[in-house]
């Protein structure tokens, strides 16, 4: 992550893919506010003044790693990123998509050497928990995901930003960042954001972005 990190000190603009499912995609479930990528291009591309950075999101809802694997090529390939976060794992989880915890260790660390072989910097990410007692097809394996989330980053020697670390210190507000059992809502987007402020050492608490309110 330090090689990142001087990056945003630095005068070289830079293009940042944000890649995963419906959690990054952000649509619907913020209900018209910021996701928590517009919250990153509004923190870097205006209050850090790196106008000429590009900030693009190529999340998809309902994807896997399967999907992110057969989609590289067009959804991050053409724009020969400088760096890609990926945040996946929710719906590889799901006991309707039949992705075994071995095939979504390999495919995690399939996506991380394909970043790679386009010059880029590789990030991956956890997501955040689910709600307690809820889908009930997810909940059994997500632990288990997180976990190869995790492992891989150590496997293949990435930075890792442990959002789901982030949100367990803070269970009294885990309903308040949550539109379903499963999406957060535009507060658990700041949240999301905030944290990966603070992982990337531009968290400010001057900024609007970085004081946005959180319940």
């Amino acid at each position: 992550m330090d090689e990142i990190r001087k990056w945003l000190r630095a005068e070289t603009p830079r293009k940042w893919v944000f890649y995963g499912d419906s959690i990054t995609h952000g649509a619907k479930h913020t209900h018209g506010y910021r996701d928590y990528v517009e919250l990153f291009a509004e923190r870097v591309r205006f209050e850090l003044a790196r106008s000429l950075d590009i900030v693009i999101t190529s999340a998809a809802s309902g994807d896997t790693t399967r999907g992110l694997i057969a989609g590289f090529d067009w959804r991050v390939g053409q724009f020969r990123p400088d760096a890609v976060f990926v945040m996946i794992g929710m719906n590889d989880c799901s006991e309707g998509n039949d992705i075994t915890r071995a095939e979504f260790r390999e495919n995690l660390g399939r996506l991380t050497r394909m970043v790679r072989a386009l010059g880029a910097r590789p990030v991956l990410q956890t997501t955040c928990p689910i709600l307690p007692g809820q889908a009930p097809d997810r909940r059994p394996h997500f632990d288990d995901f997180m976990d190869l989330v995790r492992a891989v980053a150590a496997e293949e020697d990435v930075p890792l930003v442990d959002h789901l670390v982030y949100w367990r210190d803070r269970p009294d507000s885990h309903f308040a960042w949550m539109n379903d059992a499963f999406h957060p809502n535009h507060h658990g987007h700041r949240a999301f954001a905030r944290h990966l402020f603070e992982a990337l050492g531009i968290l400010d608490e001057a900024s609007a972005c970085c004081r946005l309110f959180l319940p």
